[in-house]
């Protein structure tokens, strides 16, 4: 499992004064399980607290597992089933990724703990495995708190829209 830092603003509290412009850093700051624990999440619906790209209708959807492992799940609109993402934790694919989440998407998701953070990669499926990549560029952030979430645009150059999951 990988740790990952999630940027919030700061909170104040008896032992410290806040700085007006210094982030806090959650730690540990573990974001991710290795595997998806839909438990956590179901049967509540998750709000997008942002239209996801390509689904600008739908705001209400639920996370389900495709497979007995938690390896693969599907994020589907509650309105129409038949729209859905093929998502999953990105810990077992990509072990260094840890992507920083900005104060605006902490502030909109009302994250206060990376303990309450699920992050997740949306797949795109290939013929195979060997052919199915992942968008490391643009997860989907849940708050298993408040059950909202939202797909967050990584300002880094670096990451791919089109990951292969096997190198």
């Amino acid at each position: 499992m990988s740790a990952m830092e999630a940027e919030v603003p700061m909170v104040e509290t008896p032992e410290t004064e806040p700085s007006a412009t210094e982030p806090a850093v959650i730690e540990p700051a573990v974001i991710e399980p290795a595997v998806i624990e839909p438990a956590v999440i179901e049967p509540a619906v998750i709000e997008m607290v942002h239209p996801l790209p390509g689904f600008p209708g739908q705001r209400e959807f639920t996370l389900e597992a495709l497979d007995e492992d938690g390896v693969l799940a599907a994020l589907r609109a509650v309105a129409d089933p038949s729209l859905r993402l093929l998502v999953a934790p990105p810990a077992l694919f990509f072990p260094d990724y840890a992507p920083v989440l900005d104060d605006a998407t902490v502030a909109d998701l009302s994250i206060t703990s990376a303990d309450e953070v699920v992050l997740l990669v949306v797949l795109n499926a290939g013929s195979s495995l060997a052919e199915t990549t992942a968008n490391l560029r643009a997860p989907v952030v849940i708050n298993t708190a408040t059950h909202q979430a939202c797909q967050v645009i990584l300002d880094d150059a670096r990451l791919s829209l089109q990951t292969p999951l096997v190198p």
